[in-house]
């Protein structure tokens, strides 16, 4: 086999794994993904280095004189494309199970990534205003709190994706969202307050989960819990900056809402009854399903996301009024997202990334976050320890939803003997990719061409 065509192969893995990690597949789903690949193009022996922002493959030894082909790809943060995503993990399974010939698997893959968004972007904004809207009915606010919640998190999504395309860093864009949020809320509530009932306070906690939906902690854990330190350690420290810019805006937005005199209430969040959690089921199947329409997933996903989100919702709230700890009430909770939503999106045909992070939404601790930021800034400091513990939680569930969304996927999986040897190269769960290679018939094509 020539250079140049080893070159094309390799080009072809490289671009695949781009896809996948730059819309938060796992470092070792795209290393096993890339291999996968590899091998089914007739190059099996490529050796894959990964990092978070850097993808390279060679081969060495092509020729008598020892030569070796390298080729490196750079991995440029953009808007997350869960419709990409499925199509490209399709287009992979078609490649190892030898459907599709490289040539036309070339072309999908650029007809893929060059085709742009499927959805109007004023859909996704109007997505992501329900989404905050839906926050706050699981929070327990009312319509002027819902129609207060819709107006910032469509605030937030233009000034951000106005910022991004201005190129500004992805902290000041977090910063920016915090601090319009929360001067907004404080605004409602100074306006508004004389004739509606209203805890502007909710605006603001759904707000910070509507940032937060956006930063791959699944991603950041599952990399540091396959052995890929590297790339988790940088994954983690992202989501942490990108979280440190939602308290400082939030933080900031608090200190002028009380230098102009305008205060926010403390939250009051409703005693738990089968009312509320039926309305928090309600709430939370709508912010998964509207979560996952913002990130274009394919429409055959949203309701099976719904359930899985209200599920989601409703275990977590039962179990913490029977005296679960929330840490440990969201980690059961995202333990049976994980377990059921690898045979969800096996019988949707979606990468089980798509179905899981979607419905973890609902579990983000925004409403921890804000009462930590509240509670430290109240006057006096008396309340510090209690503002503290707060933030310490929050970091808790984050953790908690990680883990247990990766441990229920790793029991999901099927445990047969070409799935352990895939498994074994990855050294944790499967979110993206195949977990089969199949070689018979697609590696004897690669190499039995005249003249290779």
């Amino acid at each position: 086999m020539e250079a140049r065509e080893i070159a094309q192969r390799l080009d072809f893995c490289l671009r695949v794994g781009e896809v996948l990690l730059s819309n938060g597949a796992g470092a070792a789903d795209v290393h096993a993904t890339m291999g996968a690949v590899a091998s089914a193009v007739g190059v099996p022996r490529a050796q894959i280095d990964l990092t978070f922002t850097s993808l390279a493959m060679n081969v060495a030894d092509i020729d008598d004189e020892g030569g070796q082909v390298v080729q490196m790809r750079q991995v440029t943060h953009r808007e997350i494309d869960y419709e990409d995503l499925t199509k490209v993990d399709r287009l992979v399974r078609d490649v190892v199970s030898a459907k599709v010939e490289l040539t036309d698997a070339r072309r999908q893959l650029a007809r893929i990534v060059s085709s742009g968004h499927s959805r109007p972007r004023w859909s996704v904004t109007l997505g992501y205003g329900a989404l905050a809207s839906a926050v706050t009915v699981m929070l327990g606010g009312g319509p002027v709190v819902m129609l207060v919640a819709f107006a910032a998190a469509c605030g937030i999504d233009r000034l951000q994706y106005t910022m991004m395309r201005r190129r500004v860093p992805y902290f000041y864009q977090q910063v920016a969202g915090g601090a319009f949020a929360t001067v907004l809320a404080a605004v409602a509530t100074q306006v508004l307050g004389n004739w509606f009932t209203m805890n502007a306070s909710l605006v603001v906690a759904a707000s910070i989960i509507l940032m937060l939906a956006g930063i791959g902690f699944v991603g950041a854990i599952q990399d540091a819990l396959s052995g890929f330190y590297v790339t988790g350690n940088a994954r983690l420290l992202e989501a942490l900056i990108a979280t440190a810019g939602i308290i400082a805006g939030v933080t900031g937005g608090l200190s002028l809402a009380k230098m102009i005199g305008f205060g926010l209430p403390a939250i009051n969040i409703p005693n738990f009854s089968l009312v509320s959690l039926l309305t928090l089921s309600l709430g939370a199947a709508v912010a998964a399903a509207t979560f996952a329409w913002s990130s274009y997933a394919p429409k055959r996903i949203l309701a099976p996301v719904a359930g899985l989100g209200a599920a989601s919702a409703a275990i977590a709230q039962t179990l913490q009024a029977s005296g679960f700890g929330r840490p440990w009430s969201v980690a059961l909770a995202a333990f049976a997202v994980g377990l059921l939503g690898y045979s969800v999106s096996g019988r949707f045909k979606v990468p089980p990334l798509v179905t899981v992070v979607s419905a973890v939404v609902p579990l983000l601790p925004g409403l921890s976050i804000y009462q930590g930021l509240f509670l430290l800034g109240d006057e006096g400091g008396q309340r510090v320890g209690a503002g503290l513990l707060a933030l310490f939680t929050a970091v808790s569930v984050a953790i908690a939803i990680a883990a247990g969304v990766i441990l229920g996927e790793t029991i999901a999986q099927p445990v047969k003997r070409e799935a352990r040897k895939v498994e074994t190269r990855l050294a944790g769960p499967r979110l993206v990719g195949v977990t089969r290679v199949r070689r018979r018939r697609s590696a004897k094509r690669w190499h039995s061409r005249p003249g290779e």
